[in-house]
């Protein structure tokens, strides 16, 4: 089974009864308070540009509550959900003209696998400062989110309130006007997890992303025909980086593809990238004509063209004629070197 290990050397910052996740932590003097804020939200559109129904008339909950704890609380409060929910994951990835790829299911996922997906990654999910998930259902509408600060946002019916506010008292966290996280002062993220030499089943946290698309039928929440920053400017066609795991068989050990594109959108370079894997290698499947037994694209980036230049510095690609042309295609592959 595939697990993650985070880094012996990392030092937790703690002030007070409150432990900071080891990937998110405060760079200056902060006065920690845990607790939680409530207010009443009018019905509306998902709040995540889903086609999701709207939303109800619901209570949204701000909570902080020190690391230790979360898992806890986080299991109480998933057993307040129905059996089948919609998982939710964002992860801080590396994308020039995006800050947070945001992914989502269309498909209702059994709770169990939730939960065992969060165990599986504990690490990852709940220290690691570049990733946030969460749950929501609709029939009870709750909405469950855990931020890349490790801050607690959820969104119910307001029949609910009552449970959450009973299962909110046992934890011993009060209500209170604004309550203090790593989130309120300056503070740095970071990734915390490492790969032992020749392991195959630790994963990166890029690994991980991959792994959970599959497993819980994730779906990076954009427009997959278009191409556009953050702010909603179109850029066109643009470069990208893609990592994608070939798999000869079931119990074998993974390679992985590196491969640098041009692409107009997220469709096409998905298509580009997969292409380049299961056209014909030297350095492939053995038997001629053979195919991969899965092939999984694990991350997908935009680059500007001076991270471009810089990434393609040594394989002795000249990369001039192809910004000039901006021309849809594949710039260079590679497989990456096994850790």
């Amino acid at each position: 089974m595939f697990t993650c290990i985070i880094d012996p050397a990392l030092e937790r910052v703690q002030v007070g009864t409150m432990r900071f996740p080891l990937g998110v932590y405060p760079v200056e003097p902060i006065d920690p308070t845990q607790g939680y804020a409530v207010e009443f939200e009018a019905a509306d559109g998902a709040e995540d540009g889903s086609d999701l129904e709207e939303w109800p008339d619901r209570y949204v909950y701000d909570i902080v509550i020190s690391i230790d704890r979360l898992p806890t609380l986080l299991l109480q409060l998933l057993a307040l959900m129905p059996p089948r929910v919609f998982p939710i994951l964002d992860f801080i990835g590396h994308d020039e003209f995006r800050e947070i790829d945001p992914y989502i299911s269309y498909e209702q996922l059994g709770m169990d696998q939730l939960i065992d997906g969060t165990r599986q990654f504990e690490g990852f999910f709940y220290e690691d400062g570049m990733c946030g998930f969460g749950a929501m259902s609709e029939e009870p509408f709750f909405y469950l989110f855990v931020d890349e600060h490790k801050i607690l946002t959820i969104r119910v019916e307001p029949d609910l309130k009552p449970k959450v506010d009973k299962l909110l008292e046992s934890f011993e966290l009060e209500q209170t006007t604004e309550p203090v996280g790593v989130d309120t002062v300056a503070h740095e993220h970071r990734s915390v997890l490492m790969i032992p030499q020749g392991s195959t089943s630790v994963l990166a946290a890029e690994e991980i992303v991959g792994h959970l698309r599959q497993e819980w039928r994730l779906t990076l929440n954009v427009d997959p025909e278009s191409n556009v920053d953050d702010e909603g400017q179109e850029l066109g066609v643009t470069a990208w980086r893609a990592v994608v795991r070939c798999d000869e068989e079931e119990d074998g050990t993974p390679r992985y593809r590196e491969i640098y594109l041009w692409a107009g959108s997220l469709s096409q370079a998905e298509t580009l990238a997969m292409s380049a894997c299961e056209a014909p290698d030297p350095e492939g499947p053995e038997e001629d004509g053979a195919e991969w037994l899965e092939v999984a694209i694990l991350a997908l980036d935009r680059l500007g063209e001076d991270r471009l230049r810089e990434a393609l510095s040594g394989s002795g690609v000249d990369v001039g004629p192809a910004i000039r042309a901006r021309t849809p295609r594949v710039i260079h592959a590679q497989w990456l070197a096994a850790s």
